[in-house]
C-alpha cells in the first residue's frame, strides 16, 4: 500500500434539503481493493457522485490524488477526471454499438492517438478482460458477466489509476461473480490499479477486500472499517457482525 489516493474529511453527504451523512472521513491508499457498504438508503451512491466530482457535497473536503475535487476546474477538472474511471451497475453500455465501439468512446473524445492507435488500445482493454472474442457484439448479446466486463474494459480505456465499480457482481450468477471477482483482482494486481466498490455481496467482500467502510445513516458517516476478518470477529457493533457471519440482525 502506498500513498492516499482518495482522501474524504468531514464530508456531509446528500442533497440540498435532503442530508444524508453528516461526517464521513475516510481514507482509500494506493493499491487497495475498497468496499463501501451500508443499509439500504443511506447514501452509498451518492458519496460515490460526490467523490467523482457529478455533485457537490453539502460539507467538507474531497481530494483525489491530491487533488480538491469541488475547487478543480476548466483544464484541471478535466485532467482530474481522466485519473479514475466508473463503471455503472446496470454497466450503461450504448445498445447501439458495439462492443469495441463502446470502448473507443472515451479514446475517441480523449485520447491524442490517430485511429489506428485507438482500436488497437480498446482491443487491448477487451482482451484485459476476456472479451476479445465478442469485439462486433451488440451489449443486447451478451450475458450479464460479458456486459460487465465490457464496461470495466469502458472504464479502463485510459489508463486510469483509479476505478470505481458500483456493484459489479449484481445479478449474476456464483460462477460468473466468481470470475469478475478474479478479474478485479488481477487488474489490481497487474496493473496496479486503486479499486473502489459498492457492493453487499459477502462472498466477493470476502474473496478481494482489501478493507470494508461500513456507512451507517444513523451514525452520520463511517460506523466502522477494516478487514473482513477483522470486522467479522472484532467490530464492536453487532449489526457489522452479523452481516459479516450471515446471522440474523440483532434485535434492538
Amino acid at each position: 500500500m502506498g500513498r492516499p489516493i482518495i482522501e474524504c474529511e468531514h464530508v456531509a453527504s446528500g442533497y440540498p434539503g435532503n442530508p444524508l451523512m453528516r461526517d464521513v472521513s475516510f481514507t482509500v491508499e494506493e493499491g487497495e481493493i475498497v468496499f463501501i457498504l451500508g443499509g439500504s438508503g443511506c447514501g452509498k451512491t451518492t458519496l460515490l457522485k460526490h467523490i467523482i466530482g457529478q455533485l457537490p457535497p453539502l460539507g467538507g473536503h474531497i481530494r483525489l490524488f491530491g487533488r480538491e475535487v469541488a475547487e478543480a476546474d476548466g483544464p484541471a477538472r478535466d485532467a482530474l477526471l481522466r485519473t479514475f474511471g466508473m463503471m455503472y451497475q446496470s454497466g450503461a453500455l450504448f445498445g447501439n454499438l458495439s462492443v469495441l465501439d463502446n470502448v473507443l468512446l472515451p479514446l475517441e473524445e480523449f485520447s491524442p492517438y490517430p485511429p489506428a492507435l485507438r482500436e488497437a488500445i480498446a482491443r487491448l482493454k477487451l482482451a484485459q478482460v476476456g472479451l476479445l472474442d465478442r469485439a462486433d457484439a451488440l451489449p443486447a448479446e451478451l450475458s450479464g458477466g460479458q456486459i460487465k466486463r465490457a464496461a470495466i474494459a469502458r472504464a479502463m480505456a485510459l489508463d486510469p489509476r483509479l476505478l470505481f465499480l458500483d456493484e459489479p457482481s449484481a445479478g449474476l450468477d456464483p460462477v460468473t461473480s466468481a470470475s469478475i471477482d478474479t478479474l478485479i483482482r488481477s487488474l489490481s494486481r497487474d496493473l496496479g490499479i486503486t479499486i473502489v466498490i459498492i457492493s453487499h455481496e459477502l462472498a466477493s467482500i470476502n474473496a478481494i477486500a482489501d478493507r470494508v467502510i461500513y456507512l451507517d445513516r444513523a451514525a452520520g458517516g463511517v460506523l466502522d472499517q477494516g478487514t473482513p476478518a477483522q470486522l467479522r470477529a472484532h467490530s464492536p457493533h453487532a449489526a457489522i457482525r452479523a452481516f459479516f457471519n450471515r446471522s440474523p440482525a440483532p434485535t434492538p
